[in-house]
């Protein structure tokens, strides 16, 4: 049974940026390249091609689209968010295309899923309060176009590989 997941990884100009921030903040920094999550970790025993197929036909008629982001906030669990300014109604239609078939009884529904890119994880209300404070000041504003999305398998030490992509 692999464990397995569904990401956009953008492709930013100014993408260092967003780098420095998660090597302070991220744990995961060093192990998957940033990202906006459309199927959060499941564990099946489904094959790449049938996954494959899936996300096929479940992106069947999708376009690519613009993608902004820009502007840190918090979350109650102190997690570091980097906001969607544009593109959120697409990740949206993306996240509920692929939650449907085999993918439907993964769907998390205690939380609504709000797109974003995680830029850090903290462990205690000083070091998030401590992250917040840094940045404050971080305006930068990051813009693409969303052409594809990424299967991955997350690998025993967190690390991901790639299992396949599909265009949109």
């Amino acid at each position: 049974m692999k464990k397995r997941a569904i990401h956009i990884f953008p492709r930013f100009t100014n993408a260092e940026e967003i780098d420095l921030l998660r090597q302070k903040f991220d744990p995961l920094a060093g192990l998957i390249p940033f990202h906006l999550t459309l199927v959060y970790p499941f564990e099946s025993t489904m094959t790449a091609e049938e996954l494959q197929a899936h996300c096929m036909e479940a992106l069947r008629g999708c376009q690519p689209f613009p993608l902004t982001l820009q502007g840190i906030t918090g979350t109650p669990e102190w997690y570091l968010f980097l906001n969607v300014k544009q593109g959120n109604d697409g990740i949206i239609d993306l996240h509920d295309r692929l939650y449907s078939g085999p993918l439907r009884r993964f769907l998390y529904r205690k939380v609504t899923y709000i797109p974003h890119l995680t830029v850090g994880r903290l462990h205690n209300a000083e070091a998030f309060e401590a992250a917040l404070d840094a940045t404050q000041a971080f305006e930068h504003t990051f813009t693409c176009q969303v052409e594809e999305i990424t299967v991955e398998v997350i690998e025993a030490d967190e690390s991901s590989t790639v299992e396949g992509t599909v265009r949109l």
